[in-house]
Order: C-alpha cells, then structure tokens, then sequence
C-alpha cells in the first residue's frame, strides 16, 4: 500500500512508461494531444498510380491462373495468366514500384 503510482505515473500509463520515475514520463496529456495532432497532419503517401496498376495487373493474373486450375485445368489459360503477371511484374519493376514506402 505504500508504493502506490503518482499523478504522473498514472498519466505515463497509456503512453507505456509503467515502472518509469515520474521525471521521466512522457509529456502532460495537454502536450501529448498537441504532439498527436502534428503527427496526423503530415500528407499520407499510399503509392503512385502506376505502381497500382501494376498491382492490378498482378493480382488479375494470379486470379485467372488460379480460375485456370478449377476444376480440370486448362493450361493455355494458366499460361497466359502466367504471362500477364510476369508483364505486371515488369511494369513495377520499370516503374520502381519497391520504392513506394511511407
């Protein structure tokens, strides 16, 4: 009973700082609302249309190569499917689709 949590180990609870001394808890939930506010005012950044495409591109591949195995398979159409993700493979590879990060 005598070890009971501060105002300011209660207030650093949320943020993950339990067992901290209350000088080094975070900022006053004040500040805190403040610092969240900055950090969803930056531009959110989700990839360039073309990398998108090439994703379609992939995905509509992978889906009639998988339509291509059911029930018997036919595999001209696997094939071509097979082909159709290799071009959208190319195309985020010509578009350097990897450095799309946020």
């Amino acid at each position: 009973m005598t070890e009971q949590p501060g105002a300011g180990m209660l207030a650093g609870a949320a943020s993950g700082a339990v067992g901290r001394a209350p000088e080094m808890v975070g900022p006053a939930p004040e500040e805190a609302s403040a610092g969240h506010a900055l950090a969803l005012a930056h531009d959110s950044f989700h990839g360039r249309p073309v990398s998108w495409a090439a994703v379609v591109v992939i995905t509509i591949g992978f889906v009639i190569g998988g339509f291509a195995m059911v029930p018997t398979p036919t595999w001209w159409l696997f094939w071509t499917a097979a082909a159709i993700t290799v071009v959208g493979l190319g195309v985020g590879a010509l578009a350097k689709m990897n450095e799309d990060w946020y």
